[in-house]
């Protein structure tokens, strides 16, 4: 083989390597960071991982909310219709976090059925519900405008 095709094909064979390497190590990072939403009633019917960081968002069950006297700690459901998840969460609650309006919380499904929350998202207005939320309870055939006017069905 001639000196400069044996120089360009090592040329190109380190691009291509290099190439993947860096394609292999954004792939890597990226799935690390997912993090996959999930409604109360994905969590009732156990088709969601356990241990694992998810998202979970629904309406904040009237008269489920529960605070420690000693602590931080709150305890609460989320509920969409169909299902409802136990939430656990140790922090300061945002100030529109309410019972009867829509919460997101990141956190983790523990294999005691309890979700323990490290961030909870409440709804910045009176007409704004996150996209996930919305669609989740939607489920393309019933429309609610809030999640007071929804049927919990506990």
């Amino acid at each position: 083989m001639h000196p400069v095709r044996k120089q360009r094909l090592i040329i190109v064979l380190a691009i291509v390597a290099l190439s993947s390497l860096a394609i292999g190590l954004l792939v890597y990072a990226l799935s690390e960071n997912i993090n996959l939403f999930y409604p109360p009633a994905k969590f009732s019917a156990n088709e969601v991982p356990r241990e694992v960081r998810v998202r979970a968002g629904g309406c904040v069950e009237p008269g489920s909310v529960v605070r420690d006297s000693d602590s931080l700690l709150v305890k609460f459901a989320l509920v969409d219709g169909t299902g409802r998840l136990k939430v656990a969460y140790d922090g300061i609650l945002p100030d529109l976090f309410a019972e009867g309006e829509a919460a997101v919380v990141n956190g983790t499904w523990s294999n005691n059925n309890v979700f323990y929350a490290d961030q909870v998202l409440a709804k910045h207005d009176e007409t704004y519900m996150p996209p996930e939320v919305a669609e989740a309870m939607n489920n393309g055939e019933q429309h609610q405008a809030s999640c007071e006017e929804a049927n919990y069905g506990s």
